[in-house]
């Protein structure tokens, strides 16, 4: 979460609510989805990517 709070410029919680309440997490958790195999920049990306609606 420590990369979210730096490349958004957000406090540190709020990385965490952002990521906790996000789809990302979820697939995170999800072992089909096969998310928690990739690296942590990987993951930043996918989080803002569904934050900007995409």
């Amino acid at each position: 979460m420590i990369q979210v709070h730096k490349t958004l410029d957000i406090t540190p919680e709020r990385a965490f609510d952002l990521f906790y309440e996000s789809k990302t997490c979820e697939r995170l958790h999800d072992p089909l989805d096969y998310l928690y195999l990739m690296g942590d920049l990987y993951i930043v990306d996918e989080l803002i990517l569904e934050l900007q609606g995409r």
